[in-house]
């Protein structure tokens, strides 16, 4: 049997031919290809602003792994923040959900892989906060260059962890943010950019749980779909 892969969406408005800016579930097609290609099928998951702890029990217990995709920043009073002047308009049926979702599988053991936006979501369920605009932190531009570019740039895994074993001690990655996990309660780090950016978190009690501040829905390396899918097919401990 193939997994069943929840991947958490957008909504947006979309032109679609005689109707312009319909409210729409969205999410890209690479996050459904990369799944696809690891042998899992891929389930959206869409928003909901009134979703609580119940609700995602209920959603998780028709997948086997989950995805908390990338997106628009967390609204700041999530974690107890007066938001940044850069920050990105709130979306509070995404917050709502997927913090939920991040929570939920905590305790299940469910097989999670949070990018970019689903990696800051689930520091922030762990009551971990967020570096609001990284550049005034690292004093450059190079995880974010330009609208609708992604970066590239390298970063180093810790000895130890699971990514570490997944990608070796170095990959270069895709990369599109402007906001970084500061702290991250559970979690232990797993990888760093140069400037001292913390690039991915894992939680070293569980069987697969790992998120990454880069896009690997956008690279051609298929690994961590692929430990994704693996654990989602050995059922939840």
């Amino acid at each position: 049997m193939r997994p069943v892969i929840g991947i958490t969406t957008y909504v947006e408005p979309v032109d679609r031919g005689d109707w312009p800016g319909l409210r729409s579930a969205v999410l890209p097609q690479a996050y459904v290809d990369q799944v696809q290609s690891a042998g899992g099928i891929a389930l959206l998951i869409p928003p909901r602003a009134d979703a609580d702890l119940p609700l995602a029990e209920a959603v998780l217990a028709r997948v086997d792994g989950l995805i908390i995709a990338g997106g628009a920043d967390v609204e700041p009073s999530r974690y107890a923040a007066r938001p940044h002047p850069l920050v990105q308009d709130a979306r509070p049926d995404r917050d709502a959900i997927e913090l939920a979702l991040a929570t939920a599988t905590s305790a299940s053991g469910l097989p999670v892989l949070g990018i970019c936006r689903g990696m800051q979501v689930m520091a922030v369920a762990a009551g971990g906060s967020l570096i609001q605009h990284l550049p005034d932190v690292v004093g450059h531009t190079g995880h974010s260059i330009a609208p609708g570019t992604y970066a590239d740039h390298r970063v180093a895994t810790v000895d130890g962890t699971r990514l570490r074993a997944l990608l070796g001690p170095e990959v270069n990655v895709p990369s599109y943010h402007h906001q970084a996990v500061a702290d991250h309660p559970g979690y232990a780090a797993a990888a760093w950019a140069a400037d001292g950016t913390l690039e991915a978190m894992e939680d070293p009690d569980a069987p697969f749980r790992v998120a990454v501040q880069w896009h690997p829905e956008m690279d051609s390396d298929r690994r961590l779909f692929e430990a994704l899918v693996a654990a989602a097919s050995t059922g939840r401990n």
